[in-house]
């Protein structure tokens, strides 16, 4: 039967693209349903890949990276437009979706273009300009992700009032600007913007930003936030916005501050794409912020339907997204060998400079009474680190005092998510501080941190013995 699958998912990010994928290799009939005319989902058209390719524009065309080196006034183009970052971006766009568009077809995954609802737990409705369809399926897999939080405060107009998705929209590159939201996606639009020379102010209603990094290295970052002139308005929550007639926009503050812009950038959170869904029709229903339960396997209430990438909620990575959607496949059909350790997932952060971390941090080992001691390299003590111009990066290292098994790499400096999967990789093998030690690194490198790190660190410890 032509409408007949093993799984359908709903969603073509990285959650559905990997589990329809997977499923595919497992001999299964798959198929996808995706509502944009162009597959990837938030992650390729509006999401990670626009924002992290945008970034690459600013530190190009700014030449951030080499002012330590040639001055602060070196550019690489001495005035740079909103048009520039998207010209770069639309090529990596269109790169990314004709190489997932590849994938799919090469595996065999059909692709169902509509909004996908469900009718019953074996039956989905794909509705589209054309009509709609009913298609049977054994198993299902929901992966919309997500959508920029709205709130009645903010009066998103898409020009100078705009949420996340719509920051290549911005007809000019204000000259200052406020961020109201103090999570990833804030921080990581307010360095951009700021290594423009726009003048921003960020406004958070928490004590401090990115709350479950390492609180060290969150003090680095938001030093070169302050030191790029970054106002940082911590603990302020916004009451109201306003457009005022001249193009300007107003955020008054519940303190009775006034903060002025040419424009306003409201980044607080993410909300999951399950209207159109019809839960209700399987027994379901998501919290309210969109998320839907699953258990360990990524099973929903409802046996056969699964739910897997940013829909579920924390941590939202794009990375651990793709690892879901596979897992939840392998589950759907009985396959119980695809294993996964959260514990080893590593987190990206794309400031500027960029923060990667993976494993424990300083307070929560302090709060789990857990014995460790600290090694750190500076990229400043780095050659690699003169070469590349970035003389203020760090890569940290936390360690058991007794047995030196590696409890947790955080860095900040460019390359950072890059760095960081030499820790990843011996951690997940068990190895421990002496690895670095007795290991050589190509040289000049910024690898090389990991043996000043350890050394570093083993000095703390033999002072203490």
């Amino acid at each position: 039967m032509d409408n007949a699958y093993d799984l359908i998912v709903i969603g073509s990010g990285p959650a559905g693209q990997r589990a329809a994928i997977y499923a595919a290799k497992m001999g299964k009939r798959a198929a996808v349903i995706e509502s944009r005319e162009v597959v990837g989902g938030s992650c390729i058209n509006t999401g990670t890949i626009p924002s992290k390719t945008m970034r690459e524009a600013v530190l190009h065309l700014s030449g951030y990276n080499y002012k330590s080196i040639y001055g602060m006034n070196y550019r690489v183009k001495e005035k740079i437009t909103m048009a520039d970052l998207a010209f770069r971006v639309q090529h990596v766009i269109k790169t990314e979706v004709d190489v997932t568009e590849a994938q799919l077809s090469r595996n065999n995954v059909d692709m169902l273009v509509g909004i996908g609802s469900f009718v019953d737990a074996n039956h989905l409705k794909v509705t589209n300009s054309r009509g709609s369809n009913v298609y049977e399926t054994e198993s299902a897999l929901i992966a919309t992700g997500t959508k920029p939080a709205s709130s009645p405060k903010v009066p998103i107009n898409g020009s100078s009032i705009i949420n996340s998705d719509q920051v290549l929209e911005l007809p000019n590159l204000p000259k200052t600007m406020i961020v109201v939201g103090g999570g990833v996606i804030g921080v990581e639009y307010t360095c951009m913007f700021s290594a423009l020379g726009v003048r921003v102010t960020l406004i958070e209603r928490r004590p401090k930003l990115l709350e479950f990094a390492d609180q060290e290295i969150v003090e680095a970052l938001s030093y070169h936030l302050r030191d790029t002139r970054v106002t940082m308005r911590l603990g302020e929550e916004v009451e109201s916005v306003e457009e005022l007639p001249d193009g300007t926009v107003v955020a008054n503050l519940e303190s009775k501050k006034r903060v002025t812009g040419d424009a306003l950038l409201y980044a607080v959170g993410r909300q999951g794409n399950v209207d159109e869904l019809n839960l209700g029709a399987i027994g379901l229903e998501a919290d309210n912020r969109g998320r839907i339960p699953v258990d360990k396997d990524f099973r929903t209430k409802t046996p056969n339907v699964f739910a897997a990438g940013d829909v579920i909620g924390f941590p939202s990575l794009a990375s651990v997204s793709m690892e879901q959607g596979r897992i939840a496949a392998a589950r759907a059909f009985g396959d119980e060998t695809v294993l996964s350790n959260p514990s080893f997932y590593p987190y990206g952060i794309y400031t500027i400079p960029e923060i990667s971390f993976i494993g424990k941090t300083e307070e929560q080992l302090t709060e789990e009474d857990v014995p460790y001691e600290v090694g750190v390299a500076y990229y400043r003590e780095i050659a690699r680190g003169q070469i590349r111009g970035d003389t203020t990066g760090r890569l940290k290292l936390i360690f058991h005092r007794e047995t030196h098994a590696i409890l947790g790499v955080h860095i900040i400096g460019e390359g950072a998510s890059e760095l960081l999967h030499i820790g990843q990789a011996v951690m997940a093998l068990g190895g421990t501080l002496n690895y670095f030690v007795d290991t050589v690194f190509n040289y000049p490198t910024l690898a090389e941190c990991y043996k000043v790190a350890a050394f570093n660190g083993l000095n703390r410890v033999a002072k203490f013995e």
